[in-house]
């Protein structure tokens, strides 16, 4: 979770997800009394690729009885919650962003605005360039003697599945980088499954569109030429990250002398504190006294000093044991940020900041920013 805000209870996350839930809805229905005025209009819009390429003397009919109301009324709330999805995705966004790291805010926070640019593209599209064709060749294609008289109601489950299709198929080239950024693939691999993926995109399209071959290509095509885009673009932002430690070749013995500035001082601190630490009056007094009964227990037959001296050393074992352990975590930690295993640094580091002492805990803190930014 992030750093700069307190852990919240169970009960005060709900309340938030209730409130994020709440805002969302009355921003859908104030679009929709916004939009339903107009559903008529929008309509005829949306049926218009449709009517340019019906026959002569056809029309589109409506065969249920409330399909002149609920038609549009469904279109109005469609359109909606398409309007409005930048700001339910932002609500969203707003609800988890607190629990992610600020690395993982900057990379999540475009991966989500070109999401909902490319649906809204995926969408055009369809509109633009699929609905005349497939209309076009659907009613081209009907018997001698059948009018082609589309209802209503069906029309605006056609044209809503072919949106969703399209603007999910439009999703590739950022499931593609998540896929590489998250380290489940690469874009080598990926280009050596591009048989696979063409196969897929066809099939796909096959699923996710109506029963006819232009429809399906229009899909399979731009699913394929999305997928060369997200590889080109993986590899793009794979040769970002390998050129990164190149640019700062420089920086890194300044780093390194500063990884190691932060841990030797733990170590010397605590030696300090262990061995150099002034001595009060009463602190010293026991020392000669402690001295004076060691040259008398020599004198005699020794027993009594190598029991103290056991005793001793078995109390002082564990107070050199556990900064000794904490260094070497935080020795392990700089070595693993180096390699760029992150994922085990930070574990290593909160057990740091349950075992370690102040100076520690401060150190440990430090490099967890540094991982952060």
């Amino acid at each position: 979770m992030s750093d700069t805000l307190p852990e919240q209870p169970f009960m005060a996350h709900l309340l938030e997800l209730r409130d994020r839930l709440m805002r969302s809805v009355l921003a859908v229905l104030v679009l929709l009394l916004a939009l339903f005025p107009f559903g008529n209009d929008i309509y005829t819009f949306i049926a218009d690729p449709l009517m340019r390429v019906l026959p002569e003397g056809t029309s589109m009919i409506a065969t249920k009885v409330a399909s002149p109301f609920l038609t549009p009324f469904k279109l109005s709330l469609v359109a909606a919650v398409f309007l409005g999805m930048p700001y339910l995705l932002y609500q969203l966004w707003s609800f988890i962003a607190p629990g992610l790291y600020q690395h993982e805010k900057r990379l999540a926070l475009p991966l989500l605005a070109s999401s909902i640019v490319l649906f809204y593209l995926g969408a055009v599209f369809a509109y633009v360039v699929v609905f005349p064709l497939v209309f076009a060749f659907l009613t081209s294609t009907a018997p001698e003697g059948v009018l082609v008289m589309t209802d209503i109601s069906e029309y605006l489950d056609f044209v809503l599945t072919l949106f969703f299709a399209f603007g999910l198929a439009f999703q590739v080239p950022v499931a593609t980088i998540l896929l590489v950024l998250a380290g489940m693939t690469t874009p080598d691999r990926l280009a050596g499954k591009r048989p696979y993926v063409v196969v897929g995109a066809f099939v796909i399209g096959m699923l996710l569109t109506p029963p006819d071959v232009i429809s399906q290509t229009l899909l399979a095509v731009p699913m394929w030429l999305l997928f060369e885009l997200g590889v080109f673009l993986s590899r793009l932002v794979v040769r970002g990250r390998e050129k990164e430690p190149e640019d700062n070749a420089e920086a890194e013995p300044a780093m390194a002398a500063a990884g190691a500035g932060m841990v030797a001082p733990v170590a010397d601190a605590a030696s300090e504190e262990d061995t150099y630490r002034p001595l009060t009056d009463e602190e010293m007094e026991a020392e000669l006294d402690a001295m004076e009964d060691e040259d008398d227990d020599d004198e005699g037959d020794g027993e009594g000093t190598q029991e103290d001296a056991e005793q001793s050393a078995d109390s002082s074992e564990p107070e050199a044991f556990v900064p000794d352990a904490v260094d070497e975590k935080l020795e392990r930690v700089m070595k693993l940020r180096d390699e760029e295993r992150y994922a085990e640094a930070r574990s290593l580091l909160y057990e740091v900041l349950a075992e370690g002492n102040e100076l520690q805990v401060r150190v440990a803190r430090n490099i967890l920013e540094q991982l952060d930014s």
